[in-house]
């Protein structure tokens, strides 16, 4: 009696934590550059997942935080992934940046080489594994809308998304290829071969089309088992 009296103790305690962790919404982190710094505004692509959500009924089951800098390359990630992220005790992080990593290798010649990209992309990796949070990771997009492969930093795109793919591969990550999303979705959808204006104003941030587009895409990897 006295064993089945504090068994029933233990379960009175028990049961309302559990029932605290259950309601406790999936905390989730886009950790980025100026994309996902527009990513809060109010047309935004983080604002579009969050009313997707509220459409579907599920908006209490999660917690959305834009983490996104403009400029910033995997190295200035790596910076700030303390303050930003862990600090933030993330049940989810989407890693998606590279964009000013080969961009700014023409522009203004501060791109991040290859081995460096993936060695930072790695370390950062390594750190939230070790917090047991769950990595989706990111390749980079588009600069530039030609769906010919005549974009000037096409090749380094390409480059770059394999490496991320390589990355995922070797760390059993999540992977959400939008590299490959915007090639197929400017493969249909741009029969002029326009620079932007599609997906993109300037080549490279988005068009209210284009945060609908890459909010259904996070919102898929998201929701993924």
């Amino acid at each position: 009696m006295k064993v089945l009296f504090k068994l029933l103790q233990i379960a009175i305690v028990a049961l309302p934590l559990l029932a605290m962790r259950a309601d406790k919404p999936l905390r989730v982190v886009f950790f980025g550059d100026s994309i996902t710094q527009a990513g809060v505004s109010p047309t935004g692509y983080i604002t579009k997942v969050g009313e997707m959500l509220k459409a579907k009924g599920q908006d209490s089951q999660y917690e959305l935080i834009g983490a996104g800098i403009g400029g910033n390359k995997v190295y200035d990630l790596y910076l700030r992934l303390e303050d930003d992220v862990l600090a933030k005790k993330p049940d989810v992080v989407f890693i998606y940046v590279g964009i000013n990593d080969v961009w700014h290798k023409a522009s203004s010649g501060t791109g991040t080489d290859p081995d460096k990209y993936v060695k930072f992309y790695e370390a950062l990796i390594k750190k939230l594994k070790a917090q047991n949070i769950r990595v989706i990771v990111c390749t980079p997009t588009v600069i530039g809308e030609r769906n010919d492969n005549s974009n000037q930093q096409d090749g380094d795109l390409n480059q770059y998304s394999k490496l991320i793919r390589e990355i995922a591969t070797r760390n059993n990550l999540q992977l959400l290829d939008l590299r490959k999303h915007f090639q197929d979705y400017l493969a249909k959808n741009n029969p002029e071969n326009k620079e932007k204006g599609i997906l993109t104003t300037d080549r490279v941030h988005l068009t209210d089309a284009g945060n609908q587009f890459l909010a259904e895409k996070m919102l898929e990897a998201l929701v993924q088992k």
